[in-house]
């Protein structure tokens, strides 16, 4: 049972990440390869203005996501606004550059030192009917179950959620109809980023922060491709499924298979549902 919490913990993260592949992809198409990277700098960022202030709990989360948010809408007004319109691999290569850029600040402000980031009682043991779980892993997971909730009423209820679904449909015709593709790039990116640099913080509250924090990244892959890229509710929901798997296998297999297991899934999965497990099926007629 301690390998299930502690996989749930992990997947609950890597469904925050997961989550902030799909709203880019959903809003423009393009696989934003610095998603890690754009967590660990909100991460170490957190850390630093949480120790100088002296803010705590559910503050530090609350940092955290407006850090992320402040860093996505950064990126795409500085990088990505100037390459509307241009070929989506040519977005792509961007991202990945990006992804360098942000790493080399890291070390550079922060050095590769291990560091604890430290959150009064988040170590506290609650036992919630004879299972025990942190503090800390209650957060994530309650993090994960809001995030999809208000992913769900935001993109079903709600004016520019309307509007962010009509140009993930069709941009072409979204933008006829008066919706403005800059302004739901500019959310897309501040939404996932926030919800990036709020898994890379909750991560290093558990885990420790280190620059490896940008290899989330890479773990929750796995999770939006087997949700669904253009499904931000299953891409969130499939991570604690990666979580537990990888766990359970760490537990009772040689863990040199632990970090394949999530890969391993996918492409069993993909060979019988191509666009994910929640995914939608589209057909394209020439």
């Amino acid at each position: 049972m301690e390998l299930v919490v502690s996989g749930l913990a992990v997947g609950a993260i890597y469904g925050l990440v997961a989550m902030s592949f799909a709203v880019i992809y959903k809003a423009t198409g393009v696989v934003n390869f610095a998603q890690g990277e754009m967590g660990m700098l909100t991460a170490y960022t957190t850390w630093s203005l949480a120790t100088t202030l002296g803010t705590n709990g559910i503050f530090t989360v609350l940092l955290a996501v407006v850090l992320g948010a402040v860093l996505g809408l950064i990126c795409e007004r500085l990088i990505m606004r100037p390459m509307l319109g241009e070929p989506v691999l040519s977005v792509v290569l961007v991202t990945v550059g990006l992804a360098v850029v942000l790493r080399s600040i890291v070390t550079i402000i922060w050095g590769a030192a291990p560091q604890k980031f430290e959150v009064a009682g988040a170590d506290r043991i609650i036992d919630l009917g004879g299972i025990g779980m942190r503090v800390s892993q209650l957060g994530v997971l309650l993090s994960l179950i809001l995030a999809v909730a208000g992913f769900w009423f935001f993109l079903r209820h709600s004016r520019f959620g309307v509007a962010m679904r009509a140009v993930a449909a069709d941009e072409k015709t979204a933008r006829l109809m008066g919706v403005s593709t800059a302004r739901v790039q500019a959310f897309a990116w501040a939404a996932s980023s926030a919800l990036a640099g709020l898994a890379g913080a909750l991560f290093a509250v558990i885990y420790g922060l280190t620059p490896t924090v940008f290899e989330l990244g890479l773990k929750a892959f796995p999770a939006t491709v087997l949700g669904g890229f253009d499904s931000v509710l299953g891409s969130g929901s499939s991570g604690l499924i990666i979580g537990v798997l990888e766990n359970l296998v760490g537990g009772y297999l040689p863990s040199t298979l632990k970090e394949i297991s999530g890969f391993v899934l996918i492409l069993v999965v993909l060979m019988v549902r191509p666009f994910g497990l929640f995914g939608e099926k589209r057909i394209e007629r020439v």
